[in-house]
């Protein structure tokens, strides 16, 4: 290495924040400007070293955790309450010609960036690193031009003759596969059909005004693959090499159009469709970009391609302006749709590499989740089942091996908050065995317990034990009719829970196989762990060792960040139980009717029902909005663990003042 390459790994190499920001302030100069950017340089070492300055420590594009205020006044999508349509439509309807911009105006993509589209050609032409390579070539084409004609107007040709030249690509096969993927991906604005149609219905003359590299007819096979019908004109930049840009082209409509009539233009880009539509005589409505109105408030803290389709489907959906959504809703589709999603593409993906017989989604969870996967895998609806499971149930029929578990949630967990011991062994089903231990104890059915007296309850029922297992017995015979029918023929089963312990799986595979003797292997599969904040860190280790447990978001094993970000002490588990609640009550357990056959019951439901069902119905846009974008792109959908958590982060960073107004909607049960 030269002296010159060790001082330049020295200043430059040695810290994240100062090579990013060199290297980004790099690109911008040239000539006398490189003098500057070496005292740039040295600044920021000095700034580093001298005066210790923290956030160079870290990438600014790539900080560890992002911290954004999100938006909690109101729903988000109270930001983009416009008028209504039949209002925008009103005002347009009073001019002669009703001039529109194409991309981010009448049609939207489900990407963050246009860009993004060039990771899925990038796909099918199997050549690495082809969105920057595709982006590379369109900034040359316009440079070429530019020195030719003075004009950086270019189509699809222009761009795909340079590619061609400097890849080994086939210029024409890719160019045509890139007008196809456009006309496979976007889709038309529901606003903005709607106001076109209302405009169409008056009889209005619409014409076209797009600066694009997409010629004329592509773009009007873009607008009716949307859903559009004809408009009148079409006045396309790369065509008549007239921009909005430079204004020229609003000039060139009204010569085409005639110059003694009224116009109007709307448009997302602020200085070509409206400072400059003014300049030249035409009525200015601004339609604000969706993504820009999203982006203050989602993560960049993912992958990609699923963070890029993440966002650009959240922010078209909540900030077109068409829908005012309710919190509950919002809160469903842009913080849990995409976990919903990426779980059941998890749990798929296990299930088809692990021979797994039955999904079994555990209530109450596993409601929402059922719901989704149904969505997402129609075609296996004979290989899942939403089945009746909670920690109540469990306790009871796995007591007489998890007897230390069955003491800890049902005395333990209640000392000193106020619980009256007939509260306690009502919980425990065991009334009956209540006076024998006033009578024993001198105790009331009215005593509190506390950790002054726990001990002697739990010695208690210890001495009692196999009456209180008799107590169980009718339920465990109930609960093996229900699972008999639902395991019939099955060898390995998978038991879907949130997390955190995974006790219910656990507990479901010991009384399958020990109580009932089905002879069928559970796998407990959770969205997340316990983490390092919690007080048995290490309580499913072993099972998540040995494979009988997996964790989808994260554990010690995988993404250990956020193994160590997540937190239940703040409230975590409960945002991320919250997404998963069902609108029911409670599973309390299986009991045996008159004839002998099972007869489930449940708690009464102490949940807001209609809020649950609001997070619901955003999760399940979502999924079938994702689904749809991706369509048989199995291998560019997947979402992962990490990603599906990253839209969290930020209202974890918020300490609980994101979620006012809707926590509240949950029914908090003791023992579930």
């Amino acid at each position: 290495m030269s002296n010159k390459d060790k001082i330049y790994n020295i200043l430059v190499n040695q810290v994240p924040g100062i090579r990013e920001r060199y290297r980004r302030k790099r690109k911008e100069v040239s000539g006398f400007g490189k003098v500057w950017i070496w005292a740039y340089l040295i600044g920021l070492n000095i700034s580093w070293y001298v005066f210790h300055r923290s956030d160079l420590a870290v990438s600014e594009k790539h900080p560890f955790y992002e911290e954004k205020e999100l938006y909690a006044k109101s729903s988000e999508s109270s930001i983009s309450s416009k008028r209504r349509p039949e209002e925008l439509a009103g005002q347009l309807g009073e001019y002669d010609v009703i001039s529109f911009d194409v991309f981010d105006t009448l049609i939207l993509r489900p990407f963050s960036s246009p860009t993004d589209l060039f990771y899925i050609l990038g796909n099918e032409l199997n050549y690495m690193d082809f969105q920057r390579i595709r982006m590379e070539m369109e900034w040359k084409a316009r440079e070429k031009k530019y020195k030719k004609t003075k004009s950086y107007e270019i189509n699809l040709d222009d761009i795909y003759t340079l590619l061609s030249d400097e890849t080994g690509i086939d210029g024409a096969l890719a160019k045509e596969r890139e007008a196809e993927l456009e006309n496979e991906f976007c889709f038309a604005n529901p606003y903005m059909e709607k106001v076109v149609e209302l405009l169409r219905s008056e009889g209005k003359r619409m014409v076209i005004t797009s600066d694009m590299y997409l010629n004329t007819d592509q773009i009007k096979a873009l607008l009716k693959n949307c859903g559009y019908r004809d408009f009148d004109a079409y006045y396309v930049s790369c065509d008549l090499q007239k921009s909005k840009s430079k204004g020229d082209l609003f000039e060139y409509v009204k010569k085409k159009e005639g110059t003694e009539k009224k116009y109007a233009h709307i448009g997302d880009n602020y200085i070509a469709d409206v400072e400059n539509s003014k300049k030249h005589g035409f009525a200015p409505f601004h339609y604000v970009n969706v993504n820009a109105v999203g982006e203050p408030y989602r993560p960049y803290d993912m992958s990609v391609i699923t963070g890029g389709t993440y966002r650009g489907l959240v922010n078209a959906h909540i900030h077109n302006g068409l829908n005012c959504y309710t919190r509950q809703y919002e809160y469903g589709y842009i913080y849990g749709g995409l976990f919903v999603t990426g779980y059941c593409q998890f749990i798929h993906r296990y299930a088809q590499e692990h021979a797994i017989d039955k999904i079994l989604f555990l209530a109450r969870d596993g409601d929402v989740l059922s719901k989704a996967y149904h969505i997402l895998y129609p075609e296996e609806e004979s290989k899942w089942e939403y089945v009746y499971w909670s920690r109540l149930a469990a306790l009871k029929l796995s007591a007489r091996y998890y007897k230390y578990d069955y003491f800890r949630r049902f005395l333990y967990h209640k000392i000193n908050q106020n619980y009256r011991l007939k509260e306690i062994f009502a919980s425990m089903e065991l009334g009956d065995l209540l006076q024998g231990l006033c009578k024993e104890r001198g105790y009331t059915p009215e005593t509190k317990l506390t950790d002054q007296n726990v001990e002697k309850v739990k010695q208690y029922l210890m001495t009692c034990w196999k009456p209180v297992l008799e107590h169980y017995g009718e339920q465990l015979r109930a609960g093996k009719q229900y699972f008999g029918k639902i395991l019939e023929g099955c060898s390995h089963a998978a038991a879907v829970d949130i997390g955190w312990a995974g006790s219910g799986a656990v507990s479901l595979g010991y009384v399958v196989n020990q109580e009932w003797e089905m002879n069928c292997r559970i796998t407990g599969i959770v969205a997340g762990t316990n983490s390092c904040h919690n007080a048995e860190p290490d309580a499913s280790e072993t099972f998540l060792q040995n494979g009988s447990m997996v964790s989808y978001m994260y554990s010690q094993r995988e993404n250990r960040d956020i193994w160590k970000l997540h937190d239940a002490g703040k409230g975590h588990n409960l945002y991320w139980e919250m997404l998963l609640d069902a609108p029911m009550g409670s599973f309390k357990g299986f009991y045996l009717d008159e004839d002998g056959k099972c007869r489930c019951e449940f708690k009464p439901a102490n949940a807001d029902i209609q809020k649950i069902e609001e997070i619901q119905r955003g999760i399940m846009d979502f999924v079938r909005q994702y689904k749809n974008v991706w369509g048989e792109r199995k291998e560019m959908s997947w979402i992962s663990g990490r990603d599906a958590y990253a839209p969290m982060v930020n209202i974890e960073k918020m300490n609980g003042r994101f979620m006012d107004g809707i926590a509240e909607v949950m029914d908090h049960a003791n023992v579930e």
